[in-house]
């Protein structure tokens, strides 16, 4: 049976596995169709990744093809209804998309990559120069939930699940390792949602249990 929904990305995108937890929650079957972002097969026109075809539509745009899988598939259940809830929601995936991520996957994450699986040489300077800035921001993340939950009150939404592959990216460095164990809260939530269905199903190949 063909899957309900097609995604093409890199397997190893933080960004094609939000859509895969997405799919998860909704209880969605999908396959994922590896697509390098700047190859020619990929069809999104700033050659980002993923792209989704579900329902007979081909969507782009991380936010607006979860959104559009949770309020057709899965009745919103990942979105609060109340306007305060819905807000802090928002904030937190912008947060994670606007700042976070740009800051970890250039800073920290993306050297690691390209060292692990192209055997390109490890960039420290880039890595020293990010890390005040990436502790900074994690420690931002760890005094907001100290203060009063900050996305973590309302249940499991979008925010958990852009903050947690955002952030899942960062604990698989060993820089990135040490500092969320520094940061008792966000080290704490974490393990917590390190422990979900959706989130256990869409390991990547190359995660630790």
């Amino acid at each position: 049976m063909a899957a309900e929904v097609r995604i093409f990305g890199t397997v190893i995108s933080t960004y094609t596995r939000i859509v895969q937890i997405t799919c998860e929650e909704a209880g969605l079957s999908h396959e994922t169709i590896a697509t390098p972002a700047h190859s020619p097969q990929n069809r999104h026109p700033f050659g980002k990744v993923p792209v989704v075809e579900v329902d007979g539509l081909e969507l782009y745009e991380s936010v607006s093809i979860v959104q559009y899988l949770d309020n057709a598939h899965n009745s919103g259940a990942l979105q609060p209804r109340d306007p305060a809830g819905r807000a802090m929601t928002d904030r937190w995936v912008a947060i994670a998309n606007n700042y976070l991520f740009p800051l970890f996957e250039h800073g920290l994450v993306m050297p690691w990559i390209m060292h692990r699986f192209t055997g390109a040489e490890l960039d420290r300077e880039k890595i020293e120069r990010a890390l005040p800035n990436i502790s900074r921001a994690l420690a931002f993340c760890d005094a907001e939930i100290a203060i009063d939950g900050a996305w973590t009150t309302g249940g499991f939404d979008l925010a958990d699940v852009f903050l947690y592959c955002v952030l899942r990216g960062v604990q698989l460095t060993p820089q990135g390792e040490v500092g969320i164990a520094q940061c008792p809260h966000l080290s704490a939530w974490m393990a917590v949602t390190q422990q979900r269905d959706s989130i256990r199903a869409t390991r990547w190949e190359t995660e630790p249990e």
